[in-house]
């Protein structure tokens, strides 16, 4: 269904034999660090879909997507190397009081039968669609976790009978995420996606962002402000159109070639235009 050498070569990474835990985190890390959670295609006025397939092909020209797109892909790829993924419904809970849900906001991936150290049972929390939390995959064992500055936290969840809470980091974008034990087919998050993509309560719609973990911390661009957490700390706002764009070449990977100039002009009057309003508000 897919071509995974030419998949690998775009993320970088090299793989050989059977499937283990350790080749997991490999493509994990090099995943999440080369294919950026983004929301560009709604702001460029482009409809996309779930179909993990269309979500491949976008990657391969240098985008990213956000979760449907970067778990619906991910899990291609995984499944062509022979692991045995599951995709999972899940939810967000944000920071603005709203509770703890399983509403199909988030789609979720597990992957099982690769028992190691501190997870004999050998399933995996993998996610590339949280944007600004994992880094690595997390043992799908009740406990705290600590990757790199950040410390995430695993357990039942209190919303979804059999299903698992991930408390992110303090510093994140959101409080945590709950999800459904059994398996969900893709069908499922269109509906929601359809939601997050043309809503204008939807933040996706309000905001254009773009997030890359790695090892040490995240890169965050919220419209035109560039912050990084984690190693370091600091602020940048891209005041003019040629650096916007080269903050996404040079700090997210994002080069748009797929994109044209009409397009690129389009896209920075609408988000300087939000800026504007932005700050008017403050």
């Amino acid at each position: 269904m897919i071509d995974v050498t030419a998949y690998l070569r775009r993320i970088g990474a090299k793989v050989d034999g059977p499937p283990s835990a350790e080749s997991l985190h490999l493509l994990h890390r090099a995943h999440v660090e080369r294919v950026p959670y983004e929301c560009l295609e709604i702001w460029l006025g482009r409809p996309t879909t779930v179909d993990p397939r269309e979500s491949v092909a976008r990657i391969m020209r240098g985008r990213g997507g956000y979760c449907y797109h970067l778990n619906g892909a991910f899990s291609l790829l995984l499944k062509a190397l022979g692991y045995r993924v599951t995709r999972h419904l899940g939810g967000i809970q944000g920071r603005a009081g709203g509770p703890a849900n399983v509403d199909g906001g988030h789609l979720v991936l597990t992957v099982s039968g690769l028992p190691g150290p501190g997870n004999p049972g050998g399933e995996w929390l993998v996610d590339q669609g949280l944007g600004d939390a994992i880094h690595d995959p997390l043992p799908l064992v009740e406990g705290t976790y600590r990757q790199g500055p950040f410390t995430y936290g695993l357990r039942p969840s209190e919303v979804e009978p059999g299903g698992w809470r991930f408390d992110h980091d303090p510093r994140g974008d959101f409080l945590g995420m709950d999800f459904r034990a059994g398996p969900a087919a893709m069908t499922e998050f269109a509906a929601m996606h359809d939601f997050l993509s043309t809503s204008p309560e939807s933040g996706f719609v309000r905001v254009a962002t773009v997030q890359r973990r790695d090892a040490s911390g995240v890169d965050v661009m919220r419209g035109l402000v560039l912050a990084r957490l984690g190693d370091r700390e600091h602020t940048q706002t891209a005041w003019t159109e040629r650096d916007y764009f080269e903050m996404l070449a040079d700090v997210f990977g994002l080069s748009l070639p797929d994109v044209t100039p009409v397009e690129r002009a389009k896209l920075w009057q609408r988000l300087w235009t939000a800026h504007e309003k932005w700050s008017d508000s403050y």
